[in-house]
């Protein structure tokens, strides 16, 4: 039914009612329970913490952080960049409910989204039929079985077959009335000084889909040998960006979701080789290297990815170019190449052996950390070398690691490369800081968004200032119910969501006080956690103030999700005393009546008894 047509208020609500926001987005990213509400990386800013809260009793989603939310309308349009109408009939669609038109189909469809998706749709439905044709399909038939791909995987990836023809896939657009522009737009068509003909002609057919399935672009094996290039890819579209885009990930997401880790491969059938062979959170790039777009994607769906490259030098180079694109992301990558455990030259060859899967498992549990990969390629180039060269490939490690975002890394892991840059390169950390002012000088200062530079050390230096001695003091010493409940939304900032405007009010910072901690403190009641503050402030005491502050509050808390909440609200009761009890030391609240004295009393009592005598202190666990 074309789009646009049924648009009541009725129909809304049957389908908002019958889609349930949390499997929607659940299906898109990983959600994990806090409490009654559900948190995950925000799929709309470059999200390094969760900071994007869905609530399943209001049905709507929040981000705390760019500030997007709405209810499972607004997440569809959004995540999947469809138009209202668009997302009213996905979801329909999915909840089995049948919209009813306003008027009659009639309208002109074309250029718009929606018929892209509809002309590739009939295009796969085209190539599925010729592959069951008894004539046409049968090269691509033959060509199935001598790469030993089994029926079930036929069907679930929807594989077909281009007739050896020129307007096979034309003729049938042109039935169903569907835009010739608009096939042409999709890569589906070739005009050619008005000559209109079939792209892809004589080939196996791999549609390519979105994460929900939608049908965006195809690939296409040759079938002939003369026929060039081997494989025929649809070019880009308003539905179809290859930079955005992994085969397979419609069929792998709910594995990757399940095991928290994607398997990355180089092609359409490697892919479909490891998912016949029961690993199914495979996905392939198509034919491009990987990217960023790519990265992020994954690390909305899992916290590990293992890329499964060709033990060849190709394989190599695309394995080292990967783990440049991950460097940076918080998530971990490992390196797995399959020339460690066989000669097979890649998943699909190795497949069809005998043990084919063992040793392909193998392989992945042998992979090795992208941090390691890389520096093990240092330690190799200077192995032998004096010291000069040793420094100078050290060097030149260090300016890469720096254009790969090594200032966005976390502390901690900066100083692991500093110190396994040292190991394995043979030279003292000394060395390496020496070699580092060179590389931090060729590099701007830090954007705005941006955390501080790199500079090893930098957390252990020995400072007198007033952030150096409170960063001490949140550490390990007495710290004000205010800071305790900070730190409880630096460690999870979905508690903020739990918070009414009474008790934001409380938190936040006076006059007066440290500039680094009225940062933190603004920063934290924003909904930023510690991770998202060490990405996102360049000060350097304002990322010592938080480390200190979190990991303070993760050792009072044990790490535990129910401590966290009762530490959090154990500090807003007292932060409420003080309040009152700053009150009574008024002028104006000397008691005037025995019952005004009363209640002066027992809530100074009741001051005392929290705070255990002191006030400045956190409160004890009774």
């Amino acid at each position: 039914m074309p789009p646009g047509l049924f648009h009541n208020d009725a129909d809304k609500q049957r389908v908002k009612d019958a889609s349930d926001i949390v499997r929607i987005i659940g299906e898109c990213v990983s959600l994990k329970a806090k409490g009654r509400e559900f948190a995950c990386l925000c799929p709309f800013h470059d999200d390094h913490n969760p900071s994007m809260a869905v609530v399943p009793h209001k049905q709507i989603f929040h981000c705390f952080v760019c500030g997007t939310g709405g209810d499972v309308f607004t997440f569809v349009q959004k995540f999947h960049k469809m138009e209202f109408r668009e997302a009213l009939e996905y979801l329909a669609q999915r909840a089995g409910i049948e919209l009813k038109p306003r008027s009659a189909p009639s309208e002109a469809r074309v250029g718009s989204r929606s018929d892209l998706f509809d002309a590739n749709k009939t295009a796969a439905e085209f190539f599925r039929a010729i592959l069951q044709h008894e004539q046409h399909g049968r090269p691509a038939r033959e060509l199935i079985a001598r790469r030993g791909i089994a029926p079930e995987m036929v069907d679930r990836f929807a594989i077909g077959a281009a007739p050896d023809r020129f307007d096979g896939l034309l003729l049938t657009l042109q039935k169903k009335g569907l835009s010739v522009a608009t096939a042409v737009e999709a890569g589906l068509l070739r005009d050619r000084d008005g000559r209109v003909y079939d792209t892809f002609r004589h080939r196996l057919m791999f549609p390519i889909t979105d994460q929900i399935g939608r049908f965006i672009a195809f690939g296409g094996r040759k079938m002939r040998e003369e026929d060039d290039p081997k494989y025929l890819n649809s070019p880009e579209s308003r539905v179809f960006h290859k930079s955005a885009t992994l085969f397979g990930l419609a069929q792998a997401a709910r594995a990757i979701q399940q095991s928290r880790t994607a398997i990355i491969t180089e092609g359409y059938t490697d892919t479909i080789a490891c998912h016949q062979a029961g690993v199914e959170n495979t996905v392939a790039t198509l034919g491009t290297a990987l990217t960023r777009e790519h990265a992020v994607v994954l690390r909305r769906l899992c916290e590990r990815v293992v890329l499964l490259f060709d033990g060849d030098d190709a394989g190599q180079r695309a394995a080292d170019r990967a783990a440049e694109i991950f460097f940076a992301e918080p998530i971990d990558v490992i390196v797995a190449t399959l020339n460690r455990v066989t000669d097979a030259k890649d998943p699909d060859e190795l497949l069809k052996r005998e043990g084919g899967r063992e040793l392909l498992l193998r392989a992945i549990e042998s992979g090795t950390d992208v941090l390691k990969f890389r520096l093990e390629r240092v330690a190799r180039s200077v192995q032998g070398s004096g010291i000069a060269a040793r420094s100078r490939a050290v060097e030149q490690e260090v300016e890469r690691l720096g254009e790969l975002g090594l200032r966005d890394v976390e502390p901690v892991r900066r100083k692991m490369i500093v110190r396994e840059l040292a190991k394995l390169a043979g030279i003292d950390e000394t060395t390496i800081t020496r070699v580092l002012p060179a590389a931090r000088s060729a590099r701007p200062g830090p954007r705005p968004g941006q955390s501080r530079p790199f500079n090893p050390g930098a957390e252990d230096r020995d400072d007198s200032s007033g952030a150096a001695a409170l960063a001490r003091r949140l550490a390990a010493g007495p710290i004000s119910a205010c800071e305790t409940a900070l730190g409880c939304l630096l460690v999870d900032p979905v508690l903020g969501t739990t918070l009414n405007a009474a008790q934001i009010a409380l938190l936040q910072p006076g006059a007066g006080g440290d500039p680094a901690f009225v940062t933190l403190s603004h920063a934290a009641l924003r909904g930023l956690g510690l991770a998202q503050i060490l990405v996102d402030e360049p000060d350097a005491d304002v990322h010592s103030l938080a480390t200190a502050l979190a990991q303070r509050l993760e050792r009072i808390t044990e790490g535990r999700s129910q401590r966290l909440h009762e530490t959090l609200a154990q500090a807003l009761r007292v932060l409420t005393l003080e309040q009152q009890a700053a009150q009574l030391r008024t002028a104006d609240a000397v008691p005037t009546t025995p019952d005004e004295l009363a209640r002066q009393l027992a809530l100074r009592a009741q001051l005392h008894h929290q705070a255990g005598g002191d006030l400045r202190a956190f409160p004890r666990r009774d």
